[in-house]
């Protein structure tokens, strides 16, 4: 309600404290307003967020990443900095310097191994004398070109014969007569048709392309061959459990490693007690072999409690790079956090402001980080972990100094604020990564290696039963397994196929690293 001026009271002790009471009230306005403001602002940063996940590249990485010498703070006014320190400096100078000239593109020759069949494309017979003096033509050489022709795959039946054999004599005299015969070759699965060749196919088909059953069905009735979705699902569960004993060797030995990564992505199982089960997955070495030890292994659980981490990694005490779930903490391993965690955060307070900003500041240094990462790729343990100890650490202490000033500056329910509390909680087991030249600045191996799980989830979007998804853990883990190792999948997976029918206990043999011996 207004108060007119001759409304007024006269006495100046009055005047005061309406004074005070209307100061108050202001006060309380502007805190209000403030706060919506802010809640205002977070909204518009979430809406942003999401409008780049589903519209926007979802690359990470953003203009001037990975360069060392670039700097976002002389953007902004208040945090004005060297753009180029003596650090910066050093590193400019070791930046491979880049040909711009521009090579022809040159379709590479087709594979020699390939089967050819030549085709004589020649003029008629009237067409070989001179249109001049009409002399006999010559041929002088010739043009070669080369396509590629693709046949249609096709299927054949085995028809295994065995000949019977009895003595006559014995059959004159009315004796028992024993019938010889040669025994049936050990197959995968007994009594069934599939050949390890063709399990291996609906295998990799489903596993490593992403062709769930009922397509494959379709498939295999276009060439006359009627295989039900159901009876190749049983197949896979009896692969599976045959495979099993391969898959726990591979866990042994993964276990015996000194670094890990590990995540976990959710799963839908139909028939599970719980309505969303977790496909979990644990790694070691490298993308493609370089001389390491590459293991992928995926376990299944209805649950996605640290306990199912814990009975994993039993016995397991090195490094396991994560993300910052907390379940990883109940284990007895040494945590290595994510810096790519830690930057995606910043990059969702960013959203699609192209204006310069905090976030900016803290994606600068970040992209530091990485950048001197892509100058020690492919050096030995020992030489990254000097060059991390003489270059990184000093922008890690930076961004950590960086962090702890703005704690307090930025509201922890903004967007920028839960980056800086999430980089702030991460950062003493993310900068353990100084301390070892082996581990790596992220978990990016594990993300990569989930990735085939994830895609493969779209295709056919769920199991049925827990067994099937457990079936489905161990068929995964064998074929991206095999692709770390730089293996034809295909073969892989019928080789082991057929050697643990031949002989279940002989598991040496068939690991990745030995299977080229066979």
């Amino acid at each position: 309600m207004k108060t007119l001026p001759h409304e007024l009271p006269d006495d100046p002790a009055q005047l005061k404290q309406m004074l005070l009471e209307l100061q108050q009230t202001l006060a309380e306005k502007d805190a209000l307003i403030a706060e919506q403001s802010a809640q205002i602002h977070d909204l518009l940063v979430q809406y942003n967020a999401k409008l780049a996940r589903e519209f926007a590249k979802k690359s990470e990485k953003l203009p001037g990443a990975e360069e060392v010498f670039n700097e976002a703070e002389a953007e902004l006014g208040t945090e004005q900095v060297d753009t180029l320190d003596a650090q910066d400096k050093a590193l400019l100078t070791e930046l491979p310097t880049l040909d711009k000239s521009l090579e022809q593109p040159k379709r590479k020759p087709l594979p020699v191994e390939l089967p050819r069949e030549e085709v004589v494309v020649d003029i008629d017979e009237a067409d070989k004398y001179c249109d001049c003096c009409q002399g006999a033509l010559h041929q002088m050489g010739q043009s070669c070109s080369e396509t590629l022709e693709f046949v249609p795959a096709h299927i054949k039946v085995i028809k295994t014969i065995r000949p019977k054999y009895a003595c006559r004599q014995c059959e004159q005299q009315g004796v028992k007569v024993a019938i010889k015969t040669a025994p049936m070759p050990a197959t995968p699965i007994p009594k069934s048709m599939a050949t390890p060749s063709l399990l291996s196919h609906i295998i990799t088909c489903k596993y490593q392309f992403g062709l769930p059953l009922y397509r494959q069905e379709t498939l295999f009735s276009d060439i006359g061959v009627m295989l039900n979705r159901k009876t190749m699902s049983s197949w896979m569960i009896r692969c599976a459990d045959l495979l099993e004993p391969l898959y726990q060797r591979l866990k042994v030995s993964l276990l015996a490693q000194d670094i890990i990564h590990a995540d976990e992505t959710p799963l839908k199982v139909l028939k599970a007690d719980k309505p969303t089960s977790y496909m979990w997955l644990y790694c070691c070495g490298d993308d493609a072999p370089k001389g390491n030890t590459n293991i992928v292994l995926y376990d299944y659980h209805n649950s996605r409690a640290g306990q199912c981490a814990v009975d994993f990694l039993a016995g397991f005490s090195g490094y396991l790079q994560v993300d910052g779930y907390q379940a990883y903490a109940q284990t007895d391993a040494t945590l290595v956090a994510c810096l790519a965690h830690i930057r995606r955060k910043f990059i969702e307070a960013k959203g699609n402001n192209k204006k310069t900003g905090k976030a900016d500041v803290a994606l600068n240094l970040i992209g530091k980080l990485y950048g001197i990462e892509q100058q020690i790729k492919g050096k030995s343990a020992d030489d990254k972990y000097a060059i991390r100890q003489q270059k990184s650490k000093i922008i890690i202490d930076e961004l950590h100094q960086w962090l702890l000033q703005h704690q307090d500056k930025i509201p922890p329910k903004m967007a920028l604020g839960k980056a800086i509390i999430y980089a702030l909680n991460q950062f003493e087991k993310f900068r353990r990564y100084l301390d070892d030249g082996r581990l790596s600045i992220d978990n990016n191996r594990a993300e990569r290696a989930i990735k085939p799980f994830v895609i493969g989830r779209k295709a056919w979007l769920f199991s049925n039963t827990p067994h099937g998804a457990r079936a489905s853990a161990i068929l995964y883990s064998l074929i991206e397994t095999a692709k770390a190792n730089d293996l034809v999948v295909h073969e892989y997976i019928a080789n082991c196929l057929q050697g643990l029918a031949d002989n279940p206990s002989d598991v040496e043999s068939l690991l990745p690293w030995n299977i080229k011996q066979r």
